[in-house]
């Protein structure tokens, strides 16, 4: 095989050690040296001093949960660094070792067999911690107001049955009274806000139930988390709003694809960050998130078309913005939908639609241009595709079909 680089590095990367391999070629001879570090920082500096003596240039190491972050930060300012997806460059079967398992990713590294993973900049990995703990709390938050609702429905109150928001104005206005002792529901009900629907005698019966101080007690205790929650999502935005400050450009380009806001655009940005070289085409992206049917085929026959395994984060993000974008009538991601849910199933379709929407974003941040729907095709056009397909259809049946448009 050809060789692509004659002083490389690989390493097999663990919670507490790092196993090192170098592999230096020269004059057809090769060398390789292993070595064992440890995973404290000044043990992380061992390993760059050693790499550095022997001149390597490249170092790959594998995706291992998160332990390979301290090693990149560590080593990315001397080396040009090669993070691998461990399902990529798998050892054939064997011996299986620690050291085994250095010395294959640096024989692969050598000849250029390490197809490297999407490692966003320092900003945009900075970004993304952000927006992925902003999404865990909202989770954690909900988790709680699902509490609350427990709580009141063993107390036999049915106000989440009257109000559409239990941690509303009027909701949250209710819960504070019981939280306070208050447990009439005459009482009660003048902490309704005057926009809500239902009738006072509706809202007074849902608030009479039987509440203990056990009640009182259990809701307090998950009003004050609820709370602190939402106090740590909102020091989160601004933390996010300010590290978006240089992607204002790319955050109004991004809000005007239908079904994408600007929650959505965060998570974009921070997911897949702003520069689009370092995925070739728009299908990379779409690959590398996880939205494109897989090829596997044997012996002539298709085994599986789902989807991969892209990043959780981005692909949920992406599929609810599709949702939304269905609901927006008169728009080409809602007729691919249309089109595709009567043949597919709306689950297949909706990944279409995400997927069409992620391509889009390739090109607009490519390109630096806003969202520019396909040219729609004329209602004609339409009718006669539809015509053609269903004369077709009956051919297979057994039936000869004449078209013949009614005057109009």
């Amino acid at each position: 095989m050809e060789l692509r680089f004659s002083r490389c590095a690989g390493l097999d990367v663990h919670k507490d050690t790092v196993v090192a391999c170098m592999r230096i070629e020269e004059g057809g001879q090769v060398c390789r040296t292993t070595r064992t570090f440890g995973t404290l920082t000044t043990d992380l500096f061992a390993l760059q001093h050693w790499l550095m003596e022997h001149k390597i240039s490249h170092v790959a190491m594998e995706a291992t949960g998160v332990y390979w972050k301290p090693v990149w930060h560590i080593l990315e300012s001397d080396f040009e660094l090669v993070l691998a997806n461990p399902a990529h460059i798998k050892n054939v079967p064997g011996r299986k070792t620690d050291v085994k398992d250095a010395e294959w990713i640096a024989e692969l590294l050598a000849h250029g067999l390490v197809e490297a993973s999407f490692v966003p900049p320092t900003p945009i990995q900075e970004l993304r911690v952000l927006t992925r703990d902003r999404r865990q709390f909202k989770r954690e938050a909900v988790q709680h107001v699902q509490r609350i609702q427990k709580v009141l429905q063993d107390a036999n109150i049915k106000v989440d049955s009257v109000i559409s928001d239990v941690m509303g104005k009027s909701g949250r206005a209710f819960l504070d009274a019981i939280v306070a002792g208050e447990t009439d529901p005459e009482r009660l009900v003048r902490h309704a806000d005057h926009r809500l629907k239902a009738s006072r005698e509706t809202l007074v019966e849902s608030l009479r139930g039987a509440v203990t101080e056990r009640h009182q007690t259990a809701l307090r205790r998950h009003l004050k988390m609820y709370d602190t929650i939402q106090g740590l999502i909102d020091e989160i935005d601004k933390e996010v709003t300010a590290l978006l400050l240089p992607f204002r450009r790319q955050l109004e380009l991004l809000v005007t694809i239908p079904g994408v806001q600007i929650a959505t655009a965060e998570v974009i940005i921070a997911e897949i960050g702003a520069d689009m070289s370092r995925f070739p085409t728009a299908g990379h992206l779409v690959s590398w998130a996880g939205l494109c049917p897989r090829n596997e085929e044997s012996a002539g026959k298709r085994r599986s078309t789902h989807i991969g395994k892209g990043g959780q984060w981005l692909k949920s993000t992406l599929i609810q913005s599709a949702w939304a974008a269905t609901r927006k009538k008169d728009s080409h991601l809602c007729g691919l939908f249309l089109r595709l849910k009567g043949r597919r199933g709306p689950k297949k379709a909706v990944i279409a639609v995400a997927a069409e929407i992620l391509r889009s974003i390739w090109y607009m941040l490519k390109r630096d241009e806003e969202y520019m729907p396909p040219r729609l095709i004329p209602d004609g056009v339409h009718r006669e595709r539809q015509a053609k397909r269903l004369i077709r259809r009956l051919n297979d049946l057994g039936y000869e079909v004449e078209a013949t448009p009614i005057a109009a």
